[in-house]
């Protein structure tokens, strides 16, 4: 499944999903531009660990939830590598909050970063991606249970669930797929932020093997959905999640 020749932007690259998804990208032969907000540091990091491997990465800072921000991601993208292949929009914050708690302006900053940032990221992917393009988008698992205090993070994934849906035919003329990744609950800094290790034991037996996901889990489908053996798949979203129910 090489990526030879093709250019790769991760959005939120900087740690977590994201810098996986960046690191094995590159490792399959892609040109990665490494997103990140606010973590300078963090993301040459994934710039230098991909260079160690023999790949090429830039890191470029954009705040997603900025249109003219994520306008100049990719300009710079293109300024850089000549051309963008591949979209992976991994950038995004959870809240788990009760409802009674929840602000106004708790609700405007999740969807603009994990429903604006992603919808004008397909923006841009549609104007620069010439003859073929692969998107993923990235949802949630916890979507499809009934969790107390997700209401908001999930209604922000749902949203990105649907419009990763409804933009598969918009695409499809300048043969883009465009698919959605609802990882379980993996082992990353944004999950297990905030939550006690009986929580987390909890979370770990929901699914069919009684364990977290890892970051390579999930950048392993990544892997897959933006290789040429993937090109009949669009319009979907995949439960990376272990059997979570």
């Amino acid at each position: 499944m090489s990526l030879n020749r093709k250019v790769a932007i991760v959005t939120g690259a900087s740690r977590g999903i994201g810098r996986q998804i960046a690191i094995q990208l590159a490792q399959s032969g892609a040109n990665v531009v490494v997103n990140y907000a606010l973590n300078q540091e963090k993301a040459n990091e994934a710039v230098k660990t991909i260079e160690q491997c023999g790949g090429q990465a830039i890191a470029i800072r954009a705040d997603v939830s900025k249109v003219i921000e994520v306008e100049a991601l990719f300009a710079e993208a293109i300024e850089r590598f000549g051309q963008v292949d591949i979209l992976v929009n991994t950038a995004g914050v959870m809240e788990c909050t009760a409802i009674t708690e929840v602000t106004e302006e708790m609700f405007d900053r999740l969807f603009a970063i994990n429903v604006k940032g992603t919808y004008f990221a397909c923006q841009q992917a549609m104007k620069y991606m010439e003859k073929s393009g692969t998107v993923i988008n990235f949802s949630t698992s916890v979507s499809g249970a009934m969790l107390p205090t997700y209401s908001l993070y999930a209604a922000t994934k749902g949203a990105v669930e649907q419009l990763t849906r409804q933009l598969a035919k918009e695409f499809s003329p300048k043969n883009i797929v465009i698919n959605c990744i609802a990882p379980g609950q993996v082992s990353t800094e944004l999950f297990l932020n905030g939550k006690s290790p009986e929580l987390i034991e909890s979370f770990s037996r929901m699914n069919a093997f009684g364990r977290l996901g890892e970051p390579e889990d999930i950048a392993n489908a990544v892997e897959l959905l933006v290789s040429d053996k993937a090109r009949w798949i669009t319009g979907q979203t995949i439960r990376v999640n272990g059997g979570f129910n």
